[in-house]
């Protein structure tokens, strides 16, 4: 039999996990708990308490929900991104897409799970190079993530020379500037002028509305989807599609394509979708 204690520790657990699937719709299990517990763990050493019990007192007796949140919610969602991360996405955009654009209008391009800024800026760099060699070839792209602090990180550009390996070489060469951290760390910051490129805000998938532009060329929803329930998902790709311009593009992550269920976009390559023109 459970003691109080353990039973009031895991009540918290549970509240705190509901709370962070009302705001975010990221589902955290019950058979999640050790995962929750770990990650929470760099929060608690943050905050200079002993434990994850003294932590969850101190969001719910203590009345610090409200400022925690945003650091719990960048704790247990889950941030990892490369590089030209499942390349044959970028390829597609670049030999069937791009070709085939109008140079009388910007191109539009967003991000919607952007996280630290490595698939925008790929996009980035990817236009910067067919405007090279089609000139009059403008864009603008968005990148939006829930979490205020990877969306930081994002706009600031500044990456690891470890993380730069899945750049060639010659993109490194011109779109990147090298220099070296306080504590003699090589690090590589994204060029200015591609930096003006793209804007990054927070935002959450889960919101009614989305404050972003109804006429994108191309919509990444990469790696997201798996974290929401079926009804959450569909309810996402369709507001997500209200936002992809008749003829344009949603690309989802590689094991995410049944999620894709809105009768206005079909399937043109792998988890690839076209939105009808109507």
């Amino acid at each position: 039999m459970s003691s109080p204690i353990i039973a009031a520790d895991r009540e918290l657990r549970t509240k705190l996990c509901a709370i962070v699937t009302e705001k975010t719709g990221i589902l955290l299990p019950e058979n999640k708990s050790t995962m929750i517990e770990g990650r929470l763990r760099k929060r608690i050493r943050a905050v200079g308490v002993p434990d994850i019990r003294t932590y969850l007192r101190m969001v719910f007796d203590d009345g610090q929900l409200q400022s925690e949140l945003p650091h719990i919610i960048d704790v247990l969602t889950t941030n990892k991104t490369d590089f030209f991360r499942e390349k044959a996405h970028f390829g597609f955009m670049e030999k069937h897409i791009l070709p085939k654009h109008s140079s009388t209008r910007s191109f539009k391009f967003w991000s919607a799970a952007s996280s630290s800024g490595e698939e925008a800026y790929t996009a980035a760099m990817i236009f910067a190079e067919h405007a090279k060699r089609n000139p009059g070839f403008q864009f603008s792209i968005l990148g939006t993530d829930i979490s205020s602090i990877v969306v930081t990180k994002a706009r600031q550009a500044i990456y690891t020379r470890e993380e730069l390996v899945d750049i060639p070489q010659s993109m490194q060469d011109e779109y990147m500037e090298m220099g070296h951290s306080s504590d003699g760390r090589e690090l590589a910051r994204i060029v200015q002028n591609l930096r003006d490129k793209v804007v990054f805000a927070q935002m959450n998938l889960t919101d009614p509305n989305f404050p972003v532009d109804r006429n994108m060329d191309v919509i990444f929803l990469r790696n997201v989807l798996i974290y929401f329930d079926e009804a959450m998902q569909k309810k996402v790709v369709s507001k997500i599609a209200d936002h992809v311009r008749p003829g344009g593009y949603l690309f989802v992550g590689h094991s995410e394509s049944a999620a894709v269920t809105d009768p206005r976009l079909g399937q043109c390559a792998a988890a690839a979708f076209r939105k009808e023109i109507v």
